[in-house]
């Protein structure tokens, strides 16, 4: 299964740059992800919890950056067991691009699976894989820019000029 897609991010480059090699971010963007330790350089070792159609499993793996090229792009891998369930593995080229006042996150995904979870038919797993890249994506744009705005209070309840941000924005940037 492969996709591709981008995201149009409210943040510096350096900003979305830092917050793909954070472990806690991953872990906060990653569905159903229990634990993630570990360091860009040396590899996650990551504990993710997962139902496909009518097979639940914790997976256990190892998640590696790779082809990285500072604040520009980065290949993420990783490779988890299921038990019974089977193994799924795969991997996402993301690239990211300066664009006005924010950041252009392009990205290609390849997933495969074997196992109990290979016997669900493709069309399933396809469904799966796409929608647990969106996830992620979705997850990690929001991470950084924070909850999407509200409408405007009438009577302006809320401080003129105060700007919610990403936990990660305020912080780094």
């Amino acid at each position: 299964m492969q996709l591709s897609d981008q995201r149009q991010i409210k943040a510096a480059p350096a900003v979305v740059w830092a917050a793909i090699l954070d472990p806690e971010v991953l872990k906060a963007c990653v569905p159903g992800c229990e634990s993630m330790t570990g360091s860009p350089a040396d590899g996650f070792e990551a504990v993710v919890v997962q139902k496909v159609g009518p097979v639940k499993a914790r997976f256990t793996g190892l998640v590696h950056l790779s082809d990285i090229v500072e604040g520009k792009s980065l290949t993420i891998s990783g490779e988890g067991k299921g038990g019974p369930a089977g193994f799924a593995k795969g991997g996402a080229k993301v690239t990211f691009t300066p664009e006005g006042d924010g950041t252009l996150l392009a990205y290609e995904v390849e997933a495969n699976v074997g196992g109990k979870l290979a016997q669900l038919g493709s069309r399933l797993i396809d469904g799966f894989a796409k929608k647990m890249a969106d996830d992620f994506f979705e997850r990690f744009q929001q991470t950084i820019e924070g909850p999407a705005e509200p409408e405007p209070e009438p009577e302006g309840d809320a401080p003129e000029g105060e700007a919610k941000k990403g936990w990660l924005k305020r912080i780094i940037g």
